[in-house]
């Protein structure tokens, strides 16, 4: 219950804004390209419980993970908390998800009073592991991906152990890097742990408390106030990934939802076993997929926190794809999180017919180069290539945008170019790419990269090559995804959805991503719209006759009479 109204809002919005400053903090101090530009990291505050009280704009699929983190930091460290500790992990069976994602645990005191923990997540561009990057697909063991950090104390009481920090170092390929985004985590923890001691301060540390039961109790409510609307019954869904990497495929992603009046429960069983690639996510990874659908789909202005989390349920079998068992891979993991967003999204079709969009891309595609220089320095370049959104209920998909679970930014071809090691030739859409529907989806995005260094190894991780975005009430699928070596050239050569391979001096790599699902039927798309997409070169005069019955005229009008017919005719 909310005791005060006003100072409630005032404290929500305080310790909202508390985490997106963190966020910014990390932004601005980052190192690395994938961090400081593509922004693969988040920000949280925990309290003394461990419970998210409030996070920042940064990626879903981290940050529904951070409980998961939370308990790992209670099982090592509960009773030997003290001021000025900071704890790192990656270890995905103890908190962590994938080996590159490394959280930084900063308890927050006050006096002798722990008030709660500042949370940071840093996608590192490199730890280690037989590949740049530390994510390739093709990895059948975690001892095969880099270096596996247990939850342990980076800072005791205000000391860095210099050993375990070069220990780290050591294995990793560009350790500056890693250092810095290191530090940039420190700092942001440390605007958070000012923040959260101010807030204590002006509230006094026992109303603090109060407000922080308040807030929570504030999303759940809300959130059961949504999922009341909703009619009560199960709902399936199955979408699938392609294919393992390794030649096992294709994966389903099997979810039932059952909305009752105790809340709502996701049911994985029947989803694919864990594979032998790095595919295989952990139950944490997989629970912060399903709350960054449901988030999605909710379009009241609910906080993210843990009091969010209280209507779920969870069915999420073992030694599944879904709940890998160590020492499965685990590097190539984002894929799988962004497919169960698909599935729940799925299944939650009917059930929230006005909210729902279309499949999009799929989920970044992960592009790592690895090269190494004369004096025998590594260096890592990442692309994190996102294309589309799906046709949403009420408007088109929108165009070179991350996933939701995401919430990545597409990087500059001048950043990507700046270390002299490639060149950017041609960047776009793909006119025809998004599924035909009242409402178009979203149009894939394509790079054309020539390699400049002598010589570099290339791992790429995409997907809806074979199982393309699906449209929903009628709209078609999205296009599929691409890789190409030499392509338009005397020996183009079509690449698997998830390769790894080797390229010279003057070779040149073609990636698409998928286009986005379309919603509703394509000829009920008004002619003139379809006209302003053929003017916006977004769709082809064949295409928008093709796929919509609109025949445009050279001239670039409408001929009304022959859309008319074919109109008709597929109405018949």
């Amino acid at each position: 219950m909310i005791r005060d109204a006003v100072t409630f809002e005032v404290f929500r919005n305080a310790v909202s804004g508390l985490a997106d400053e963190m966020a910014i903090t990390v932004l601005r101090t980052a190192h690395s390209q994938l961090v400081a530009t593509s922004m693969d990291f988040s920000a949280a505050l925990c309290d003394a419980d461990g419970r998210i009280i409030a996070q920042a704009n940064t990626l879903p699929v981290h940050l529904g993970s951070i409980p998961g983190a939370m308990e790992a930091i209670f099982d090592e460290f509960e009773g030997d908390i003290r001021p000025g500790d900071v704890y790192l992990l990656n270890d995905p069976s103890l908190g962590g998800m994938h080996l590159p994602d490394i959280f930084v645990v900063a308890p927050v005191f006050t006096g002798e009073i722990l008030l709660g923990f500042s949370v940071t997540v840093v996608n590192h561009t490199d730890v280690g592991g037989w590949a740049a990057g530390s994510m390739a697909v093709q990895s059948t063991s975690i001892f095969a991906e880099g270096i596996q950090i247990p939850p342990l104390r980076l800072l005791e009481e205000g000391v860095l152990d210099e050993t375990f920090l070069r220990l780290v170092l050591r294995n990793v390929r560009e350790p500056e890097l890693l250092r810095g985004d290191l530090e940039s985590q420190l700092a942001a923890c440390h605007t958070g742990a000012e923040g959260l001691r101010a807030l204590a301060a002006k509230h006094g540390v026992e109303r603090y408390r109060e407000l922080i039961d308040e807030l929570l109790d504030y999303s759940e409510t809300l959130f059961r106030a949504a999922l009341a609307e909703a009619t009560p019954g199960s709902y399936e869904f199955t979408d699938h990934i392609d294919d393992d990497g390794l030649g096992s495929g294709p994966i389903p992603i099997k979810v039932r939802a059952t909305l009752s009046a105790d809340g709502i429960e996701l049911d994985f069983t029947g989803s694919s076993p864990q594979v032998a690639s790095a595919l295989n996510a952990t139950e944490s990874f997989t629970r912060s997929a399903c709350y960054a659908a449901l988030q999605g789909v909710i379009s009241a202005d609910i906080p993210a926190n843990s009091g969010f989390y209280r209507p779920f349920r969870f069915v999420v079998p073992d030694a599944s794809i879904l709940n890998g068992r160590r020492p499965s891979a685990r590097g190539a993991r984002g894929l799988v999180g962004f497919r169960i967003v698909d599935a729940v999204l799925g299944a939650l079709a009917p059930v929230f017919p006005g909210q729902v969009p279309a499949a999009g891309d799929g989920g970044p595609n992960g592009i790592a180069i690895g090269l190494v220089r004369e004096d025998g320095g590594s260096v890592v370049l990442w692309d994190p290539l996102s294309g589309a959104w799906g046709a949403r209920p009420d408007q088109d998909g929108v165009d070179g945008i991350s996933s939701l679970g995401a919430n990545l930014t597409n990087t500059p071809v001048e950043e990507l170019e700046r270390s002299g090691d490639i060149r950017i030739d041609a960047y776009g859409y793909v006119p025809d790419s998004g599924g035909a529907g009242r409402w178009r989806g979203g149009l894939s995005t394509f790079r054309d990269m020539t390699m400049l260094a002598p010589e570099a190894s290339v791992q790429i991780r995409s997907d809806r090559r074979k199982f393309l975005p699906y449209g929903l009430e009628g709209g078609a699928p999205g296009s599929p995804s691409l890789n190409v070596l030499d392509p338009d050239g005397a020996a183009e050569t079509t690449l698997d959805s998830k390769p790894h391979f080797v390229m010279t001096a003057g070779m040149s790599h073609r990636h698409v991503t998928a286009g986005g699902g379309g919603h509703g039927d394509p000829f009920e798309r008004g002619a003139e719209r379809v006209l302003e997409d053929v003017l916006d070169g977004k769709v082809t005069r064949a295409g928008a006759e093709r796929d919509y019955g609109v025949v445009i005229t050279a001239d670039g009008t409408i001929d009304t009479s022959a859309t008319a017919r074919l109109r008709e005719r597929s109405r018949a």
